[in-house]
């Protein structure tokens, strides 16, 4: 039998903490190891595995798409391309009408601040402390954690760095050359902190008033996973640029950026080999399909409000608080996260960290309520 963990660990480039479990097969909020220990899954791929892992629709969508066509440059028009584009203009927010695909989150916020400097021929963008937006270069700059950062500088210059939530001191940093302002709805590797409406309004009138686009990342919080299909929808925000990827496309790799009338490029000043491919076309056509039929975004709500009851109920003395929106849930504890993710996996249940001390669960939304029971019972044994 082959040793999956001594190739990896030999031939791999060691820029993952790994857990030191081999896993080999998953099925909706399940996944077993090559041991054939069960899991229940609340790291959900990072947020990825919405409909669940090897969802039927997905699956089948896939294997008939891979027997016609594969690979087609957007060169070309394509049909799967075509009605994958039509249905995300469809249930995203009113504004943004017109969509790039691309391959993953972190592309979607590089193309974000190309299409922001070149739309608006400014530079600037403010972005929140705690945010997250990725790992390459100009998703970096927009990315507050120094531990992501060091190493890697010089950044792309015109970043700026204001408290969440705190309208006034993101007021005070907007000068005359500020091309957008890039928020989560939901920090989601900052901790799971959840935006305010208030805030989120004022700040959407600032960008309107002053000709400067409002660039939200959903690509965590996207297509179901805080109770409603967009974290946008639970406080009516237009953004000018919404930028998605994760869950788009059942655990498939994609990404997209939709955006309203205000973005405007020529041919050829943006592009990808790869992104609109027909293959990830259609698994998201799928997912999504998968969605809308069984109401993800009211089980997500549904069952994080049935996770929070749970847990309200117990006396667990090391937790400081917990936050959530819908099943985006974070646990932040009193103390180091790290021992208690192990003690989780040894009982079967894996979560993932946000932060030195937040426990993080993005499980799939197709969870039974009897493995929720069981993540509760597990927290609450070592907490």
């Amino acid at each position: 039998m082959t040793d999956s963990i001594a190739l990896e660990n030999k031939y791999e480039l060691s820029l993952y903490p790994k857990r030191g479990i081999n896993i080999v097969k998953g099925k909706n909020a399940t996944l077993w190891d090559s041991e054939g220990k069960e899991y229940i899954d609340c790291v959900g791929g990072i947020g990825v595995a919405s409909v669940g892992h090897c969802n039927e629709y997905v699956a089948k969508a896939i294997a008939v798409q891979a027997q016609i066509l594969i690979t087609c440059p957007c060169i070309f028009h394509n049909d799967v391309r075509a009605l994958l584009l039509e249905k995300l203009v469809n249930i995203t927010p009113a504004g943004v009408t017109r969509a790039f695909l691309c391959n993953s989150g972190t592309e979607s916020i590089e193309a974000a601040i190309k299409f922001a400097r070149y739309s608006t021929k400014m530079t600037d963008f403010i972005c929140a402390v705690r945010g997250f937006h990725g790992r390459t270069m100009g998703s970096l700059s927009a990315t507050y954690n120094p531990k992501y950062r060091a190493g890697y500088e010089p950044f792309v210059p015109g970043f700026y760095f204001v408290p969440f939530n705190d309208f006034e001191k993101l007021k005070e940093k907007i000068s005359d050359n500020t091309a957008g302002v890039i928020l989560e709805i939901v920090q989601g590797e900052g901790g799971i902190h959840v935006g305010d409406k208030e805030y989120f309004r004022k700040v959407q009138e600032l960008c309107s008033d002053s000709g400067i686009l409002l660039i939200i990342d959903e690509v965590q919080t996207g297509f179901c996973r805080t109770g409603k299909m967009f974290a946008c929808n639970h406080f009516d925000i237009e953004p000018d640029i919404l930028c998605l990827a994760k869950a788009i496309a059942g655990g498939f790799p994609m990404g997209a950026v939709l955006c309203s009338a205000k973005i405007d490029l020529p041919a050829g000043k943006h592009g990808s080999t790869n992104g609109g491919n027909p293959l990830a076309c259609a698994a998201a056509l799928a997912a999504i399909d998968y969605m809308l039929e069984f109401k993800l975004d009211k089980q997500a709500a549904d069952k994080g409000a049935y996770f929070i009851d749970l847990m309200k109920k117990r006396p667990l003395d090391k937790i400081r608080e917990i936050r959530n929106l819908g099943l985006m849930i974070g646990i932040e504890l009193k103390e180091e996260n790290k021992p208690y993710i192990q003690k989780l996996m040894e009982k079967g249940v894996l979560v993932m960290p946000a932060g030195p001390n937040v426990l993080r669960m993005l499980p799939p939304l197709t969870i039974e309520y009897e493995q929720i029971d069981r993540v509760v019972e597990a927290l609450s044994e070592i907490l």
